[in-house]
């Protein structure tokens, strides 16, 4: 008897793990380390801000805070998730929505309390980002191309708080004087912000039986995947222009190998894209825009190791 309610427990453990995508979550937290090390505040050493227990807060309560998001938007998606991922879906149904609701609350709670440790602002900044999360989930989703816009600007989202936290300007003049490094922290959230929003429009044509039953108004089920497809290649091109900045205007190191590995990478999958008819080949095309976006996050790394050690003051000194 024991063994069966331990066996059920574990088993529901691990359904809540699937519904907040657990796997997901250990490489948000890297990505935000490695922005702060290496782009928000690269004249830093890398330890200083690894012990930063501000920054530490500020990434803990953006992974708890992405946790509960994918819990809200398990909870609204329970129907459709039947449709489009049935297995996935039948473990997640282990967790009761009652259960999820609970989990929910606690964790933006969790969230609130962290944010006002660190500041005020912190506090407003994940308050608002907690509301928006709810609010595309229950309604913005559903709404033809603004819910691709919604989802990928939520998935940078948590970036601006360690961008906030670092560059508070109480003057033009300061302002005018982090411009070179705000435009190049904006060109890289430009760049995955793209990748991001293409990826959504993947996913609707991935997902396209679910919405079609549950009236979700998606691109490719109010004007086809012939228009997905034309967006998306749009957007593909687009990705040139921050790519183009971040290359030839700023000096990103060693990453330009990345970026170019990039536009090859995004060229063959603009190929496979028309090539693509079936929830199979969506899946690959999805795969392959997560590897550019996980590949991305490590590759960061590739701006300048040596503020590893050093921070970028110490190499200017040199």
């Amino acid at each position: 008897m024991i063994k069966r309610e331990q066996k059920l427990l574990l088993l529901k453990i691990v359904s809540l793990f699937s519904v907040i995508r657990g796997y997901n979550i250990p490489i948000i937290i890297i990505a935000q380390y490695l922005s702060a090390i290496f782009i928000m505040a690269p004249e830093q050493r890398a330890l200083n801000i690894l012990l930063d227990f501000n920054i530490f807060i500020l990434v803990f309560a953006s992974a708890i805070a992405i946790a509960s998001g994918y819990i809200i938007n398990n909870f609204y998606d329970s129907q459709k998730d039947l449709i489009n991922r049935p297995n996935k879906s039948m473990l997640d149904r282990l967790v009761s929505q009652k259960t999820k609701l609970q989990v929910y609350f606690s964790l933006n709670f969790i969230v609130a309390l962290m944010a006002w440790f660190v500041s005020l602002r912190a506090l407003l900044f994940f308050s608002f980002y907690i509301f928006l999360i709810w609010f595309y989930s229950h309604k913005l989703k559903k709404i033809v191309f603004i819910g691709n816009l919604s989802a990928a600007l939520l998935a940078v989202w948590p970036f601006f708080a360690i961008l906030l936290y670092y560059y508070q300007p109480t003057s033009i003049e300061e302002l005018e004087r982090h411009k070179d490094h705000f435009a190049v922290i904006f060109a890289h959230a430009s760049f995955l912000f793209l990748l991001i929003l293409i990826r959504e429009l993947i996913k609707d044509l991935e997902n396209l039986k679910g919405d079609l039953a549950n009236n979700y108004h998606t691109i490719p089920v109010f004007y086809g995947e012939n228009w997905s497809k034309k967006i998306s290649t749009g957007l593909t091109v687009l990705t040139l222009v921050p790519v183009y900045i971040l290359i030839e205007l700023y000096d990103v190191g060693y990453m330009d190998i990345y970026f170019y590995s990039s536009l090859i990478v995004l060229l063959f999958f603009l190929l496979l894209l028309w090539q693509s008819n079936d929830k199979t080949h969506y899946i690959r095309l999805h795969n392959i825009l997560k590897f550019l976006i996980v590949a991305g996050v490590f590759c960061i790394v590739l701006t300048n190791p040596s503020v590893l050690w050093h921070g970028k003051n110490w190499l200017l000194k040199q």
